[in-house]
């Protein structure tokens, strides 16, 4: 069944076939191949989104299109300019500074990409040409994978079984993503001053700091109330997702005043749209991982790999070698959905660390959102700031050299990825 499932999927994946009808129809040329009952399929696919966990992510994307369209990111920006725009690079810091607090809100890259830039773009290429102001937002945009709650690593989760948690791996993210930030922001000071851009932004005063932080302080607050909730174990992942509804709702409806009825079908179509496409990728890619079940693939896979180097490390970097080539022609969901229950039982067996394997596996993937040819966020900011993706990847680029410093990093130095959830007791 294998390499008729695998030819098939990649016949149609050439004829840009979307992903997840691509696996679901390889699934069905696999059944038959194998002489299968059809009534599998459907099974398969009930049984794998039949979860209470995978419900945390229309939640989460409910959570952040009903913030964004309660008008938070208005008070994010003015916040994070009252702190830092009157620096080199400071509508970038801006950008990148809001871009972290929408991550710990939405937990999805794509989306906080188009808030971003639908409200950042246009103010900052009136300082910056447009191509850094848009990889700028691009890379404040995929900090959302990283931080916590993150989609993706709900996915990891979920696909990976009970070899690792959601609460830790949120908390796995915390460390890395305050350093891709910090180095974010760096690099944007460099790129400023070397190109001369003039500086932006009001003087800082502490009153300015002061009135700032307290217009921002109750959309400040949800990602502790949220995350710090499910850390402590007062509530499940899911259930937190379920309270940052409650939370954005009253933000928009109670603090902002700009969210009213009339949003609500809106956001909930946005929210419903992109996790039935997340929903879509899992049911029909529980079949082909089922007949690669079948056909001992794992069992296989593992001696194969076992047989070609018995070093942890080695096996480490070969998966994020394979990785990087997989997130530039692969859409990341895809990717956790097929790879993450062939490669997770046999890191274990290796005896990596699973929160260790499954941050790395994320991050890998995560910087794949940035890389050409199948760059989701390059698309994106294109779209928002109508410029080519040659002109964009001019200034992408030292924005993605740095994702994979810091990838190559937490692996030289795992305690960035595992010190903080282990003390948290992960």
């Amino acid at each position: 069944m294998t390499p008729a499932i695998i030819f098939t999927f990649l016949g149609f994946a050439l004829l840009r076939m979307p992903l997840a009808f691509a696996l679901g129809l390889a699934s069905l040329v696999g059944l038959y191949v194998g002489g299968m009952d059809f009534a599998v399929l459907p099974q398969r696919m009930m049984y794998s989104v039949n979860s209470f966990p995978l419900m945390a992510i229309p939640l989460f994307m409910l959570a952040g299109e009903l913030m964004v369209a309660a008008g938070i990111l208005q008070r994010l920006v003015d916040f994070a300019n009252s702190l830092i725009g009157r620096v080199h690079g400071g509508l970038a810091h801006v950008a990148i500074v809001a871009g972290m607090v929408l991550a710990a809100v939405s937990g999805a890259a794509v989306a906080s990409a188009s808030a971003l830039g639908s409200s950042l773009v246009p103010s900052m290429r009136q300082q910056y040409d447009t191509g850094y102001s848009s990889a700028v937002v691009a890379s404040a945009a995929n900090l959302g994978a990283i931080i916590p709650p993150s989609n993706a690593m709900i996915v990891y989760a979920l696909m990976a079984g009970s070899s690792v948690s959601v609460g830790g791996l949120f908390m796995a993210g915390v460390v890395p993503g305050i350093i891709l930030a910090v180095g974010f922001m760096g690099l944007a000071s460099f790129i400023a001053m070397r190109r001369r851009y003039p500086l932006a932004g009001g003087e800082i005063g502490l009153r300015h700091v002061l009135v700032q932080t307290w217009r921002a302080l109750p959309i400040l607050l949800m990602p502790i109330v949220v995350v710090g909730g499910i850390v402590v174990g007062a509530f499940t992942p899911t259930e937190g997702a379920a309270i940052a509804v409650v939370y954005a709702l009253l933000i928009g409806f109670f603090v902002t005043r700009q969210l009213h009825l009339a949003d609500l079908p809106r956001a909930m179509f946005n929210a419903a749209v992109t996790a039935a496409m997340v929903g879509a990728l899992i049911a029909f890619a529980s079949t082909m991982t089922f007949a690669f079940t079948i056909d001992l693939i794992p069992m296989q896979l593992t001696n194969w790999i076992q047989g070609v180097t018995a070093d942890p490390l080695m096996f480490l970097l070969l998966v994020m070698a394979l990785l990087i080539g997989v997130g530039m022609f692969i859409e990341s969901n895809a990717a956790y959905i097929m790879l993450v229950p062939l490669l997770a039982p046999i890191a274990l067996a290796y005896g990596i660390d699973p929160l260790l394997f499954g941050f790395l596996f994320v991050m890998n993937l995560v910087v794949g959102m940035m890389t050409p040819p199948v760059g989701v966020l390059l698309f994106v900011m294109c779209g928002i700031s109508k410029i080519s993706l040659n002109e964009l990847m001019k200034s992408v680029w030292p924005f993605i050299a740095f994702q994979y410093v810091v990838l190559i990093a937490c692996i030289a130095f795992p305690g960035l990825v595992t010190w903080l959830p282990r003390a948290l007791g992960y």
